[in-house]
């Protein structure tokens, strides 16, 4: 599903997980205590699979390539004024932003044990609902599409005078 290949290949990968899995391990990490986010992903596949009886790493890669962004906004400095313009977003910076928006989704609760948290926020992404589809939606909206068509249109005009 991901052919992202990423700018450095790490010299161990365990045998039950990918290169995906990793990336977001070291997401997950604080202070670098790596076996301890290897301890959350785990709990959060187990708790997954108990909860909805399929596959966690499905529902993981599902839920990731539902909240990866496809544009995004950025300000563009023309003829003295800043315009907010949509961009299509790059895959390693879509990657980026989805476990970012993914794991600050699953931070913000409180109350409960970050695989728990992580586990129900990666459900909810798998069906296309939760806070970090709800930050994915608001990022890119209708009216931004329909800005992105105007200002390409403007860029154009502007650019051949």
């Amino acid at each position: 599903i991901f052919n992202i290949m990423p700018k450095y290949q790490t010299q161990f990968i365990p045998e039950e997980s990918d290169p995906l899995q990793e990336k977001f391990i070291n997401y997950i990490m604080i202070g670098g205590k790596k076996s301890t986010s290897r301890k959350i992903l785990k709990n959060t596949f187990d708790k997954i699979s108990a909860k909805t009886k399929k596959d966690p790493v499905k529902i993981f890669e599902k839920a990731i390539e539902n909240i990866k962004p496809a544009m995004e906004v950025r300000p563009r400095r023309i003829g003295g004024a800043v315009y907010q313009i949509p961009i299509e977003v790059k895959p390693n910076r879509q990657l980026m932003l989805s476990f970012r928006w993914l794991i600050g989704a699953s931070r913000s609760k409180k109350g409960s044990p970050m695989s728990d948290k992580l586990a129900n926020e990666l459900i909810d992404a798998s069906n296309n609902t939760g806070s970090s589809i709800k930050k994915k939606e608001k990022l890119v909206s209708l009216k931004n599409y329909k800005l992105f068509l105007k200002m390409n249109k403007m860029l154009l005009n502007f650019s051949t005078r």
